[in-house]
């Protein structure tokens, strides 16, 4: 099968052929459709985030359908649509598994990470953790779901009963969970790159009721604030944005590193949290309530060769929406 292969930090993604990854127990086989571009990639891509398993294939927003079943798989059978999410595997038995927090099992285990993702003809996954998909989504729009959306989602709960919620960076997560504050009825103000207007206009299309750059302060005191840009320098900022009692809600798996800052900012029970992974419960609810808001993603694609051209261009800031990775080329037609 072709498969775009990472050999390390500096290196570009290549091409490849490589055998067929074949089901073993617990898991199932997925013939990949199309495959989201995360941020989190481009930490893997830079060296952020060390060890990964190498030769990888990154990605992991998969969309594709089931071709075979492991040993002891039941609930799917080969033709079923599947999504394949960030996390790939805990063990099930440590403290965090057992009181229903496997984001931060011991022993986790990351798709496009440690696991070999989706930029590539086929890949497998444990069944515990693939996703049915909602049918009337193309594989294109729900692609972005699987990781903007699903870690976005749960960057969105930490927000509690917020009704005024700052988005610092208005990219593939805030696009899509705009979308779902805005149908439960929050107002959201965008802080985007300072001088991009383009992704001001992007933000107001998407539902945001104020957008402007990360250097200008909130038009009024917010509730709460999630920074999606993994830039250190931006706590400061959310937090004299917040009024009393707000909480600061960092969503990314990587951020630089955060400046010191006087108390008084934090002083008066602020909060600042950060999220990790996701749990399957997430993925159930999220994709129960994508459809009814509905959440539209906007799909950016690229060929399975231009993978790193994608990534590239996501860390340039060269388009708004999601990248997206098509692996049966028929998707790229109109």
């Amino acid at each position: 099968m072709r498969a775009m292969l990472f050999d390390g930090p500096g290196k570009p993604l290549r091409m490849a052929d490589v055998p067929i990854p074949e089901p073993g127990p617990g898991q199932v086989q997925v013939r990949v459709h199309a495959c989201g571009v995360c941020r989190t990639d481009l930490h893997v891509v830079d060296g952020e985030l060390p060890d990964p398993k190498l030769p990888l294939v990154l990605g992991h927003q998969v969309v594709g359908h089931v071709t075979a079943l492991g040993e002891g798989v039941s609930g799917f059978s080969p033709g079923d649509r599947v999504g394949i999410p960030w996390l790939g595997w805990t063990c099930g038995e440590c403290r965090y598994c057992r009181s229903g927090r496997e984001n931060l099992c011991d022993r986790a285990r990351f798709t496009g990470y440690h696991l070999d993702g989706g930029f590539a003809e086929f890949t497998v996954v444990d069944h515990r953790y693939a996703f049915p998909i909602p049918g009337d989504y193309p594989d294109l729009q729900a692609a972005p779901l699987l990781c903007a959306g699903l870690i976005g989602y749960r960057s969105y709960r930490f927000t509690g009963d917020a009704e005024t919620i700052g988005f610092y960076g208005f990219g593939a997560a805030a696009h899509i969970i705009c979308q779902v504050a805005r149908y439960e009825g929050k107002r959201v103000f965008a802080f985007v790159r300072p001088g991009d207007e383009r992704g001001a206009a992007f933000a107001r299309e998407m539902g945001a009721e104020w957008a402007g750059g990360s250097d200008e302060p909130s038009p009024e005191p917010l509730d709460a604030a999630i920074l999606f840009a993994p830039v250190g320098a931006l706590l400061p900022k959310a937090l004299r944005d917040v009024r009393k009692g707000g909480r600061v809600v960092c969503g990314g798996i990587y951020m630089s590193d955060i400046p010191s800052f006087p108390y008084e900012i934090l002083w008066e029970e602020r909060e600042v949290v950060s999220v990790a992974n996701l749990t399957r419960q997430d993925g159930i609810e999220f994709l129960a309530l994508a459809p009814k808001v509905p959440v539209r993603t906007k799909p950016v694609p690229y060929p399975l060769e231009k993978a790193g051209q994608a990534l590239d261009d996501l860390r340039a800031g060269r388009f708004d929406g999601a990248a997206v990775v098509v692996v049966n080329e028929d998707l790229l037609v109109g």
